[in-house]
């Protein structure tokens, strides 16, 4: 994040503090009017016009809240004339605390002690009085006593109600013209910000709207849903007013974390308070903590999920942030500002970091992420996070479109020389532990993979395979990988440790099409190790190297092996993060080291090692024939007959 940008932010941020007086009203006005802008699309689809629409929605959103204030209000005046009521059971339990517990209760004891150290406190030293000092009278305490006029009393009545009325009044005036104004404002808003490139501007807006909108809606309805269950439930158990306490579980739920439990604590107040028993104030807590439990973990990801694109994370440091800059209001509305800001680091390239700091979206992608889990000798996380992929995707396209790419990422740092020999080394490590770790997968799809073979018709499958029939998620050729029961593969790499890993993959792949498989180092492709290699019973080589710039030692290779035995097909793999896309290159590339195949990828590697194609023949390498230079005497004859 540059300088620049950090002036801004905190520029902005206490422009926001020093001015919420002022944009603390506007923010509320512009959330409802996300909330309210589908409600008047609604009206205007059915015919009613929009300035009536407008009225319309925006009245009955205020009215219906001004009902719920009202509801409230008179429910909290019931519930105050029948405390004194709860007196009695309070009062009850408080005796049944005191006399629990050895040598007088606990709550005895703390009292005691409390007491002690308040009386500690406000004890004083005695100070003598001195000679001069004559002995004072107390002063007497007065009183005065002040005849207010019915004036002063209505001023005093309705002054701390102007100001919560004239934020509201505003609030639904600004509400009403930024609906009946909406495009005006949205194209107002385009040629001050994002004239210069109105695709991603109108994204920007799109996807802020909808989201915000979204959010709202949804949480409405999930807060609705959480507050009927509330409200039947107590007044079920008895409960006073139960619509109450329904109506501020609803309202509370708008406040993350922290409103469903305030919404609780009431309640079970009034529930010690009401009966003389311990098991009402159970039911009730059991009551909420099964409908909140309920609501999080299947109605609320069943509704909307994370629609609001925010992590867990900071949605918590979204409400410390807002409340601090906003305060009880801010704590509302900490969700929903903050989805619009992380849209804004989604659209905007500047505040990018945004949408990095407090977005659900992975950050790494899944190689990068691969990597680095392997570059800090973590394969267990590595692992975890493949087995999650496993559940979608085979494990072959896990090694193709994950796993290489991460490996390649190693042989990049490799090359540029950050990555000294201990970490290459530890990278090989961990790719070969995770490789270890998945092998129960393997065995799992390799069981599939038989018990699709022994129910496929063998005719259709072998279209299948030589059709390429589908396409995958990605678009690219699904094609069948052939069956290689009764082949044997030897896989090994080509010049490194990181080779040898991205050849574990291959042979695991290999092994799941039922195939025979060994493996073996790249130090084993030594021009002194190479003859010590059983060869004997291998059908094909394949050989990896995650360096493009290995052709002229994979031609050197390739020309060893069949040395070694010329009835063996030898194939190149050049690990590409292309993979499967480049198959003309890689025909070319074939017949240039005379290889019996080359393959840029996890898929084409597979077809060319378990095809029962014959041998490319070794070809002679052409010799550079020198001329000699002709005897004194022939060259004189030369020249004469010249």
């Amino acid at each position: 994040m540059s300088l620049p940008t950090v002036a801004t932010v905190v520029a902005a941020i206490a422009a926001l503090y020093f001015g919420r007086e002022v944009f603390l009203p506007i923010a509320i006005a512009l959330l409802l009017t996300f909330a309210l802008a589908p409600v008047v699309s609604a009206l205007k689809r059915i015919g009613l016009p929009r300035t009536p629409a407008v009225i319309v929605s925006v009245l009955s959103a205020f009215a219906a809240l001004a009902l719920l204030s009202f509801i409230v209000a008179s429910q909290v005046s019931e519930l105050a004339q029948n405390i004194p009521v709860y007196q009695t059971n309070i009062l009850t339990k408080v005796r049944s605390l005191k006399e629990t517990g050895v040598g007088g209760g606990i709550v005895s004891r703390l009292s005691r002690v409390v007491e002690r150290i308040g009386q500690e406190i406000e004890r004083q030293e005695p100070q003598l009085p001195s000679a001069a000092e004559a002995p004072k009278r107390e002063p007497l305490p007065v009183e005065i006593v002040a005849r207010e006029r019915p004036l002063e009393v209505l001023q005093n009545l309705v002054g701390p109600l102007i100001s919560p009325l004239a934020s509201a009044g505003l609030i639904i005036i600004v509400v009403i013209f930024m609906l009946l104004e909406r495009e005006d404002l949205r194209d107002r808003f385009i040629r001050l910000v994002g004239y210069g490139d109105l695709h991603r501007t109108t994204q920007a807006l799109q996807d802020a709207g909808t989201r915000v909108g979204q959010y709202l809606l949804m949480q409405l309805v999930v807060n609705i849903v959480y507050a009927i269950p509330i409200t039947i439930g107590l007044w079920i158990l008895g409960i006073p007013n139960a619509l109450l306490w329904g109506l501020l579980a609803l309202a509370l739920r708008f406040v993350p974390y922290i409103g469903p439990v305030i919404g609780a604590l009431l309640p079970l107040f009034l529930a010690l308070a009401v009966a003389p028993g311990w098991s009402l104030l159970l039911w009730t807590a059991g009551l909420f903590v099964v409908m909140e439990m309920l609501t999080g973990n299947v109605i609320e990801p069943w509704l909307y999920g994370s629609r609001t694109g925010l992590s867990p994370l900071a949605i918590i440091v979204a409400a410390i942030f807002w409340t601090w800059l906003w305060g009880p209001l801010g704590l509302v509305l900490s969700t929903p500002l903050t989805v619009c800001l992380v849209v804004l680091g989604r659209h905007v390239p500047q505040f990018e970091f945004l949408d990095v700091l407090f977005g659900n979206e992975p950050v790494l992608e899944p190689h990068a992420r691969l990597y680095q889990r392997l570059l800090a000798g973590d394969p267990d996380e590595a692992t975890d996070h493949a087995e999650e992929m496993l559940e979608e995707k085979y494990l072959v396209e896990f090694y193709d479109k994950v796993a290489i790419p991460a490996l390649l990422l190693g042989e990049q740092d490799r090359v540029r020389g950050v990555m000294d020999e201990q970490q290459r080394q530890q990278v090989a490590a961990s790719a070969l532990t995770l490789v270890a770790n998945l092998d129960d997968s393997a065995q799992e799809e390799a069981a599939e993979e038989d018990e699709l073979t022994a129910t496929e018709d063998a005719s259709t499958a072998a279209q299948k395979a030589a059709a390429g029939e589908g396409k995958d998620a990605e678009g690219e050729d699904d094609i069948e990988l052939p069956d290689g029961s009764g082949m044997s593969v030897l896989c090994t790499g080509g010049r490194g440790e990181l080779d040898d890993a991205a050849a574990a993959m291959l042979a695991q792949v290999l092994e799941v099409q039922g195939a025979t498989v060994s493996k073996a180092s790249f130090t084993d492709m030594e021009p002194a190790s190479i003859r010590r290699l059983e060869l004997d019973a291998v059908d094909s080589v394949v050989v990896g190297f995650l360096n493009r710039d290995s052709v002229k030692h994979a031609r050197f290779l390739v020309r060893r092996l069949k040395r070694a035995r010329p009835a063996l097909r030898v194939g190149i793999v050049f690990w590409s993060e292309a993979g499967n896309k480049d198959r003309q290159s890689a025909e070319a590339l074939a017949g240039d080291i005379n290889a019996d195949f080359v393959a840029y990828g996890m898929v084409d590697a597979v077809l060319g090692a378990l095809t029962d194609a014959p041998p490319v023949k070794l070809k002679l390498a052409a010799k550079r024939r020198l001329r000699r230079r002709p005897p004194a005497r022939k060259k004189a004859a030369l020249a004469v007959a010249g």
